[in-house]
């Protein structure tokens, strides 16, 4: 029996004006059995979360839906209030793109798992249903010492991990996965995904995985559809469509990720002065004990997240930063720029330690030291549009009029492919896909012409052909304006295509340094070899 039929569906999102609807998804058509995993694939903007969220029924207010979805034979439009709530988690569930729309700020991690079963099973025991979250997020490698954690204390790969250990707690009979992986490293993502389909193995579980990774795909599902503008452009078995696509966009999505997946040479960097000197660097968190341990006077339990780091970097050169999600990637990188003060060592930049700097000073500094954010959400006001934001800090730093910034944005606009631009300055970032708020944080750090850009996982958000021309982009820029670039990324492909040199971290250190090809083709560390065997491959 088939478990899902989509047929004819057209979304139009809400305040169009019925003379010229822009249909979201426009009359797609296909199904999907028990136990089978289909691909989506596409550029930002091109309909799949929202073909994602039309299937849970999760669309705004007024939007307008023609075709039907049939679930085991029964309309999803048709279900009343109780059944939808019901089909939500218990029949199918959502893992979303961007793990804080899932999680409450003010909840601590078990109190999610424990709120999500309570809901749906109400005859479990508070201690059964902590031991079956403990399971559920150990099976994404969440340790049971962060329970009582908060999602803001956690890294943007662990918290997705707790998103979808969350859709995993109640067995459901399908899995919409939206960009699931996007924020976790090629280890980890391997073992979720594993972990994913062999529950569709073993409980007969349906997946529709939403990606722009033409990669896991084909190495994890047994179909693919392709999607752009709307449309479901060509779909098919994995092989044929990875060997022998026939729409020129699919072949223009696979000539992209196999362009960043070749072997690219890179030119040894003359060694001048380093513009970046980390020293010793340590970034340790402590656990609050609870009461009764605090009276007894009980140990705390510290985090180190850095731990003692080391490593230059050169004027002009690209240094990736590789690892496992919550290896503290990021909690360096927000360390380099004091936006967390360490707990011991030194950062010099330019020749000054930021760590002995004023705020004045600093503020002064982060003008030729600006960071481009793993979720375009940090920086982006959701209340100013497009063109505010970016032309913000030529303001905040006094570096141009109003009328000048504005040239400036529009400039920058047309260079990260926000266009017609009169189009884009004036939008909200709400009104934006994840891909293209992503450009506009690229946009925003790039505006100040900066020395040094601290890159948090700058594309993971993108489609391959995104992700070209974005880093590309970004090459470019590098060497009109002799950027030094620190790339924070899980992407072993990503970082070969961009890279000078690679710094391979774990557990808080840094475990192995060096060239890209030495990286890739003699990895010393059994870590970086565990990385490498882990990264899905296109090219055979």
């Amino acid at each position: 029996m088939t478990l899902l039929a989509v047929n004819n569906l057209r979304v139009a999102y809400p305040h169009q004006s019925q003379a010229e609807i822009i249909w979201a998804v426009d009359d797609v058509s296909f199904t999907l059995n028990p136990g089978e995993r289909m691909g989506l694939v596409g550029e930002s903007g091109c309909g799949k979360s929202t073909l994602g969220r039309s299937i849970m029924k999760l669309l705004p207010e007024g939007s307008q839906v023609t075709g039907v979805i049939n679930f085991k034979g029964k309309s999803v439009a048709e279900l009343n209030k109780e059944e939808l709530r019901q089909f939500r988690g218990e029949v199918v569930a959502l893992v979303f793109q961007d793990p804080m729309t899932r999680l409450d700020p003010l909840m601590t991690i078990g109190d999610h798992c424990l709120e999500t079963l309570k809901a749906h099973q109400p005859q479990l025991s508070r201690q059964e249903a902590k031991q079956q979250a403990i399971a559920a997020l150990d099976a994404v490698k969440i340790p049971a010492n962060r329970w009582g954690q908060y999602p803001h204390e956690f890294s943007g790969g662990m918290r997705q991990r707790v998103a979808i250990a969350l859709a995993l707690l109640l067995n459901p009979k399908m899995i919409v996965a939206d960009e699931p992986t996007t924020s976790l490293d090629v280890t980890v993502s391997a073992e979720i995904l594993e972990e994913l389909t062999r529950l569709c193995s073993e409980r007969e579980m349906a997946l529709l995985l939403i990606s722009h990774d033409l990669a896991m795909v084909g190495e994890y599902c047994d179909r693919i559809g392709v999607m752009y503008q709307g449309k479901m452009v060509e779909s098919g078995d994995v092989k044929s469509i990875l060997y022998n696509p026939q729409h020129e966009y699919t072949k223009s999505l696979l000539e992209a990720a196999l362009k960043i997946q070749a072997v690219t040479a890179k030119d040894e960097k003359t060694k001048q002065a380093p513009i970046l000197q980390v020293k010793g660097i340590q970034q340790h968190f402590t656990l609050e004990s609870n009461f009764i341990k605090q009276l007894f006077g009980g140990q705390k339990s510290v985090i180190k997240a850095v731990d003692g780091i080391n490593f230059e970097l050169h004027e002009g050169e690209t240094l990736g930063l590789v690892g496992e999600s919550g290896c503290g990637k990021s909690t360096l990188s927000r360390t380099i720029l004091q936006l967390l003060k360490p707990t011991a060592g030194t950062v010099e930049f330019l020749g000054k330690d930021l760590t002995q700097l004023s705020s004045q000073e600093l503020r002064e500094m982060r003008r030729q030291l600006q960071m481009i954010f793993q979720d375009p959400h940090a920086c982006l006001n959701p209340l100013m549009t497009v063109g505010e934001s970016i032309a913000d800090p030529l303001l905040i730093h006094k570096l141009a009029s109003a009328s000048e910034a504005k040239k400036q944005v529009v400039t920058m606009l047309e260079k990260v492919g926000l266009t017609p631009t009169s189009d884009y300055y004036h939008r909200y970032p709400a009104e934006l896909s994840g891909g293209q708020q992503q450009r506009v944080a690229i946009a925003r750090s790039l505006i100040t012409n900066p020395q040094l850009v601290i890159c948090d996982e700058p594309v993971s958000m993108l489609d391959a052909t995104v992700q070209t021309q974005v880093l590309e982009l970004m090459l470019a820029l590098k060497a009109e304006f002799n950027l030094t670039y620190l790339f924070i990324t899980h992407d072993l492909w990503v970082a070969r295509f961009f890279c000078d040199r690679i710094a391979v971290m774990n557990g808080g250190k840094i475990v192995e340094i060096g060239t890209t090809k030495q990286i890739f083709e003699h990895p010393n560390h059994s870590y970086t070899q565990k990385l490498l065997a882990a990264a899905p491959l296109l090219v055979s």
